[in-house]
């Protein structure tokens, strides 16, 4: 296990994560006396997936929805429908957190773009900074579990897995996070007397609201309807998504500019080199692994150790709740799948429940202290030290933790839908 602990030790002294894979990768392979030419024919053979064209899809039709001014509409649609209870504005945070991961499935967008807006408004109504600054932040970290979902589309091409299933799984589990956040809300909105909007909105604001934001309401609909039909990939419903992103905000609501496609097109491209760097070195460590037989020798440790399936997701929580917090959700779903699907098929575990296990563990350590990128985020625009969001956001985590072991421990809340609708 030399080699797991030299990858830990380089990101521990701040070496970039996917450096840190590639040096520790071709040390190893000089200890084993292979030819380096196998690090570039690993390194190109990881990325040579037409599947991953649906990062950079995603990646850019999200961009495209943010310039477009669709997360302006998807809160005036949440405040319609939540907006007068109590607590309403945390209500809408969340609501609005939940639509805008459907467009987009990344939590730093949506800790951005949902937080730059709602943060000043709640801050306005006399909410407390550290509720509002934690609870935009743990909002923002459904965003990988409701699809469309980069790091469940990662995890479909490490474990040759269908990324339709996964994407589907991921709704209930997404939806979860997002009612144990509203309730601790309206809990906490009625003890400390935080308001809401005065007036109940009408069935025709509701109306209103509804067709303004119907058309970013419907990119989830487009996306998961042909997939599950099987008229087009999760890759194709990703260039679906682009153009119909373009064509909504350019040419119907007319808030896209040349500049705003620019900016789109730049950002999508660093994002995706960022994620494709990683899974290229990601699969030769992947390699190297398989060579020294580690996948089997961990199968055969933890199969003689933990007699049980249960035990075995326990460990899988609490080393991935840890590693959340210092490693991010990508990364770390390339370099933990591989160790943890050979056990898990030993266990008969279903590879697209240990999925959603995987990437709801990593969400949240997107939200957790130290290193929560989330949590940089939204104490940047609420203007609160880090240190001063604790007090309200450890119930938060705990609320996120409960739905996680829900998951964990009751297989049909992810697979109960795939299984249903995906054949």
């Amino acid at each position: 296990m030399t080699v797991i602990l030299l990858l830990f030790a380089a990101f521990f002294v701040g070496i970039p994560i996917a450096f840190g894979i590639g040096i520790v990768s071709s040390f190893q392979l000089i200890q084993m006396n292979t030819s380096m030419n196998m690090v570039t024919q690993r390194v190109f053979s990881g990325i040579d997936n037409t599947t991953l064209t649906a990062v950079l899809l995603f990646t850019l039709a999200g961009s495209l929805m943010m310039k477009g001014g669709m997360s302006d509409r998807l809160i005036n649609f949440a405040e319609a429908l939540v907006g007068h209870w109590p607590s309403g504005m945390a209500m809408v945070s969340v609501l609005a957190c939940m639509f805008f991961a459907s467009l987009t499935g990344a939590a730093i967008a949506a800790a951005a773009a949902i937080g730059g807006i709602m943060i000043p408004v709640m801050l306005e109504k006399k909410y407390d900074k550290p509720f509002t600054a934690s609870l935009l932040a743990t909002s923002a970290s459904i965003g990988p579990i409701i699809p469309p979902s980069i790091p469940l589309l990662l995890y479909g091409v490490v474990a040759s897995c269908s990324v339709a299933k996964l994407f589907i799984g991921g709704i209930v589990p997404g939806v979860m996070m997002g009612v144990a956040l509203m309730v601790y809300s309206q809990f906490i909105g009625k003890k400390r007397g935080y308001i809401g909007r005065a007036v109940k909105a009408d069935r025709r604001e509701r109306i209103g609201a509804f067709k303004q934001a119907g058309l970013a309401l419907l990119v989830p609909v487009v996306i998961l309807g042909g997939i599950m039909t099987g008229i087009f990939t999760a890759t194709e419903s990703a260039a679906i998504a682009c153009v119909y992103s373009l064509l909504v905000s350019a040419f119907v609501y007319r808030t896209l500019t040349i500049k705003g496609i620019i900016e789109s097109l730049l950002e999508a491209a660093r994002t995706t080199g960022s994620v494709l760097i990683i899974v290229a070195f990601a699969s030769l460590f992947t390699w190297v692994l398989s060579r020294m037989m580690i996948p089997q020798a961990l199968t055969a440790f933890l199969s003689s150790a933990i007699k049980s399936k249960w035990l075995f997701l326990l460990l899988i929580n609490v080393i991935l709740l840890i590693a959340g917090t210092f490693i991010d959700t990508n990364s770390a779903v390339l370099i933990f799948s591989p160790l943890f699907l050979p056990v898990a098929a030993n266990f008969g575990i279903d590879p697209v429940h240990l999925g959603l296990v995987i990437a709801v563990n990593l969400t949240i350590g997107m939200c957790t202290p130290p290193l929560g990128v989330c949590l940089f985020v939204t104490s940047g625009i609420a203007k609160l030290p880090l240190k001063g969001m604790f007090k309200d956001l450890w119930p938060q985590l705990i609320g996120l933790i409960v739905v996680l072991l829900l998951v964990t421990y009751i297989p049909g809340f992810v697979t109960f839908l795939p299984n249903l609708l995906v054949k």
